[in-house]
């Protein structure tokens, strides 16, 4: 993926409005930030979707019960896209259950015509979810309810890679090869920052009362702290 030619933002978005979904508060920052930025710099800020809410990040943090993390996780997101330069108008909430969004069913399906209504709503061309392979069951689930979303809506699918990169280098993956673009992002990297720096649940000591409470890895931040990101275009 690495190693993919560089596009064009319009050869990414087809040119219009992008849907960016994303699992859970973060994703938007990590996988596609400099998208986003590049996006509003061009006067075509997208619309965020958050697929769930977050709360499970610290189950076990009497500080930050579930309904109090779920607020904290929205205002972090609400600063990180505000830093991208996406008005508040255009961020979206699902808050479906933090690590269980749904693969299939009945619960997929209201949530990839939701996501559809909202891809129609504002006009988007493009959906970005992220990658089919990323290694967690709620990005799995986000790239699934993308994909219907973009039949139903008559977008273009295109997904992003965030725990892609912590793969193991000599996993084998059900795939022959990736098609897709690298988006030169150099210009957007200090807001790309920014915006990861808002969601300081995530990889600060801001929720210390819970051990095993999540944290972002240091190799996994490395990884896309990068002058370009990864887009992957359906076969």
């Amino acid at each position: 993926m690495a190693g993919l030619p560089f596009g064009t933002l319009d050869e990414i978005t087809v040119g219009g409005t992008t849907l960016v979904l994303a699992p859970h508060p973060d994703d938007e920052s990590l996988g596609c930030g400099g998208l986003i930025a590049e996006a509003c710099a061009r006067g075509r800020p997208p619309v965020v979707v958050v697929l769930t809410d977050g709360s499970m990040s610290h189950p076990s943090s009497r500080s930050h019960p579930a309904p109090r993390l779920r607020a904290l996780r929205q205002t972090e997101t609400q600063a990180a896209v505000s830093a991208l330069g996406v008005e508040g108008g255009r961020l979206h909430f699902l808050g479906l259950p933090d690590g269980r969004a749904p693969c299939a069913g009945a619960a997929m399906e209201e949530a990839a015509a939701r996501v559809a209504e909202l891809a129609q709503l504002y006009q988007a061309r493009a959906i970005l979810t992220t990658w089919q392979h990323d290694p967690h069951a709620d990005h799995v689930a986000a790239y699934v309810i993308g994909r219907s979303a973009a039949r139903l809506a008559g977008t273009r699918l295109v997904s992003y890679p965030v725990w892609g990169w912590a793969l193991p280098p000599r996993q084998r993956l059900p795939v022959d090869a990736v098609a897709g673009a690298r988006l030169d992002i150099a210009r957007h990297l200090p807001a790309k920052r920014r915006a990861i720096a808002a969601h300081a649940s995530q990889h600060t000591g801001v929720i210390a009362d819970d051990p095993n409470g999540f944290h972002l890895p240091a190799s996994l931040l490395s990884a896309v702290d990068r002058p370009f990101e990864v887009f992957l275009f359906e076969r």
